[in-house]
């Protein structure tokens, strides 16, 4: 998770949203990284869990990541939770609850969805305070950046 954080701090210094991921398999192997890129990539799409999910099947030739682990700062969104699914990850371990869009645990509860034929393990709230944290502080200083 230390290094998820790291990440996201380096999105944030690139004015992203602060979220960093992490994909290890089941040796503890890094074996991909993420972190926000939308706006730098002008992507809807580019979240932190998708662009580790691409380059953990890029690096293992395979889109299918059975036994391995995803950490990310923030609990994934609709979106990045089905792709979790899609992946085949074992465990995804996040940070802080996303009470917005949060589709773990928050608001909704994809990976125990009967639509959700992969049954991912999760596990949230690890450095919970570190990760929310850091997108407070962002978030408050971005509000304060006068708008071209």
């Amino acid at each position: 998770m230390q290094q998820a954080i790291a990440l996201a701090h380096h999105a944030g210094c690139a004015d992203e949203v602060p979220v960093g991921a992490v994909i290890v398999d089941a040796n503890n192997t890094l074996i991909a990284t993420g972190e926000n890129r939308r706006q730098r990539d002008h992507d809807p799409t580019a979240h932190a869990e998708i662009i580790a999910l691409r380059r953990a099947g890029e690096r293992l030739g395979t889109w299918y990541l059975n036994g391995c682990r995803l950490y990310v700062t923030l609990e994934p969104c609709p979106m990045c939770a089905g792709a979790i699914v899609q992946a085949r990850i074992h465990t995804l371990i996040y940070g802080t609850p996303d009470p917005k869009t949060g589709a773990i645990d928050s608001v909704l509860q994809i990976f125990r969805s009967a639509a959700a034929f992969h049954r991912v393990h999760s596990v949230g709230g690890i450095l919970a305070d570190r990760c929310c944290e850091q997108l407070q502080t962002w978030f408050r200083a971005h509000r304060q950046r006068p708008r071209p």
